[in-house]
């Protein structure tokens, strides 16, 4: 505190960093990255531990024995599937039924607002059933839920036979503290929406549903299931939902205890754990690993029928069953064990899951990233933009150069008018606003115009109006008559730099994987474009680190993690789909990835590009 309240201490100081503000920014910059990069090295990272003390010891006896019978009930569901053409609703209420659960139907529908081009929907209507294991041995305040979404075609019809085979078994026993809701529901993410609105008496995606005629206790825990073979290698744990949110740690680390008490491979992010982490190659894979958990976060859509409990605050994951080319298999009865022991522990909780963390990174299921370590490598990305806004402030307050005859540079001394800071805020916004409104309202117009289908002129529209914003500098100049000083292009930049600065730590709280990626590409534009460095190239940078070209980067590179390269063209069409899907999430879900691009980051880009610009 003396440094800062010491006149010339603080002088001292703040020289210095002005002086020295362009390598400290560099270096903060490749510290960021670097700090960032080692988290995958296991030495830096934690290891997973279980912090919950009602889910601390894995002592219970499994004793699940009907997986071959769950095995044909879901050849038989999908029998009936196929004959009916979609979700055998009579069969599936006679089968919940006879296995002694309170069973209700809820009808759902919802009208897109544009065709679903990868799923091939557009007016989406159907029905979810649910049965309910009503707690013996409590008050029926509480309750857990699994579920297994009715999939079109051969998918997932094991998971719902191995639905039903431990509900017929859990029903025999006698512990349960909690009722057990078991869930089918169709047309898998807008079913689970439609369900969990109708049981927490909400209504926030404008979806129609018939209320729910029953309802457990509030839900404590999720898991959904989803198997397509009868027998499987390993098992894949997903745990990003929507918004980039995640479940309770502890939720992971108790599907990892009893996959290793039981012996089942298990994976996350498709990846099996490697012991050789001081090699280059077990490095590499960690990073792979961690680095696909980031692009999934940073998405903000859900990554499975989980993803949508967690805005109710209900801890879920999914359960992916894997058939692969390994020579490890793993049966029915083996994976029900497995469930059953989860759920035996998550009956025994007396509270919600809260004890460990809700901010993570996985490199892998034994070990973790907390919020602690991570942070950090965002922080020496943010300072760089503190740093630039006080030299920028400096340079505000510093008295203007006089000449021999001691009269000040006039250039210098203008102020800048109140209209060459607040135009550019004001129409750069304006074109986020465009953007985000105009692409659903203006698809009909664009169909009859132009022989394009609904879903491509919503993305063409939305291309259209991004790169219109590329002439934002005319328009200011020219409703600014000529008022840009040199002064001016100052201001406007520490306002630039102050926002995004807050914009990027807002997000980071909420989405530290979306935070991080956007501050990768949008903190060196920012802390080094001025109206004095060469137009051209400085232009294509900025266009280089655009919102826009940021996402197709990331969907190139999400394919090489995922070990499935693509051309451009077909990445081009990834990408043309990634846009659709990010409005169809913002419309059908709540994601706010798209309206947070397209009204905030896209018009802070622009102010940048318009100092580029400036005269």
């Amino acid at each position: 505190m003396g440094l800062l309240s010491d006149p010339n201490r603080r002088r001292a100081l703040i020289s210095m960093l002005t002086r020295l503000n362009a390598p400290i920014c560099v270096v903060c910059y490749f510290a960021g990255v670097a700090w960032f990069m080692g988290l995958a090295f296991e030495p830096f990272t934690l290891r997973t531990y279980m912090s919950e003390n009602a889910m601390g010891s894995t002592m219970v006896e499994e004793r699940f024995p009907a997986g071959e019978r769950a095995l044909a009930t879901g050849r038989e569901f999908a029998a009936h599937k196929k004959k009916v053409g979609g979700m055998p609703v009579d069969w599936l209420v006679k089968n919940m039924q006879d296995r002694g659960l309170e069973v209700f139907t809820q009808s759902f529908s919802r009208t897109l607002p544009f065709p679903d081009e990868n799923k091939e929907r557009y007016i989406v209507k159907g029905t979810n059933v649910y049965g309910i294991l009503r707690a013996p041995r409590a008050p029926r305040t509480e309750a857990l839920v699994l579920s297994a979404p009715c999939s079109p075609g051969d998918s997932n019809n094991q998971a719902v036979g191995l639905l039903l085979g431990l509900a017929q078994y859990f029903r025999n026993q006698i512990y349960w503290a909690k009722d057990i809701i078991f869930l089918v529901n169709e047309h898998d993410l807008i079913g689970m929406q439609a369900w969990l609105e109708g049981y927490h008496h909400t209504n926030t995606t404008g979806m129609s549903w018939s209320p729910l005629q029953g309802r457990g206790g509030s839900i404590q825990a999720a898991l959904s299931l989803e198997l397509s073979s009868d027998v499987i290698t390993s098992l894949d744990l997903v745990l990003e939902g929507l918004n980039g949110q995640l479940p309770n740690l502890d939720l992971a680390n108790l599907f990892y205890a009893f996959c290793q008490k039981i012996g089942v491979l298990c994976t996350i992010q498709g990846k099996l754990q490697r012991n050789d982490w001081d090699s280059v190659s077990g490095y590499s894979h960690t990073v792979q690993t961690m680095m696909l958990m980031v692009m999934k976060q940073a998405s903000g859509r859900p990554w499975g029928d989980h993803g949508l409990f967690l805005r109710y605050h209900i801890e879920a994951a999914t359960i992916k069953g894997v058939n692969s080319f390994r020579q490890y298999k793993t049966d029915a009865t083996t994976i029900g064990r497995l469930l059953e022991g989860m759920y035996r522990k998550l009956n025994n909780l007396l509270e919600r899951l809260h004890q460990s963390y809700f901010f993570y990174l996985m490199p892998s299921l034994s070990h973790f990233v907390s919020i602690g370590y991570y942070m950090p490598a965002f922080g020496l990305l943010a300072v760089i933009l503190l740093l630039r806004a006080l030299d920028l402030w400096v340079q505000l307050n510093t008295p203007p150069s006089t000449t021999e005859d001691g009269v000040a540079d006039i250039d210098q001394q203008s102020s800048p008018g109140v209209l060459s800071v607040l135009t550019p805020l004001v129409i750069s916004h304006l074109t986020g606003v465009a953007l985000y409104a105009l692409p659903i309202r203006f698809q009909e117009t664009a169909v009859e115009h132009f022989p394009v289908s609904e879903t491509e002129a919503v993305v063409l529209t939305a291309i259209a109006i991004y790169t219109a914003g590329l002439a934002l500098p005319h328009n200011t100049h020219r409703l600014l008559s000529g008022e840009g000083t040199e002064q001016g292009w100052r201001v406007l930049k520490l306002v630039a730099v102050l926002y995004l600065a807050v914009l990027l730590g807002c997000t980071a709280l909420i989405n530290f994987s979306l935070g991080f990626i956007l501050a990768l590409t949008l903190v060196p534009l920012a802390a080094f474009v001025t109206p004095h460095v060469p137009k051209v190239l400085s232009a294509f940078i900025l266009v280089i680190l655009s919102p826009a070209c940021t996402l197709l980067f990331s969907v190139f590179f999400f394919q090489e993690l995922q070990e499935m390269p693509v051309s451009f063209q077909d990445g081009w069409l990834l990408y043309l789909s990634v846009i659709s899907q990010g409005i169809l999430d913002h419309s059908l879900y709540g994601s706010l990835v798209y309206p947070l691009i397209a009204l905030l980051v896209y018009p802070c880009w622009l102010l940048f590009w318009n100092i580029l610009f400036w005269k």
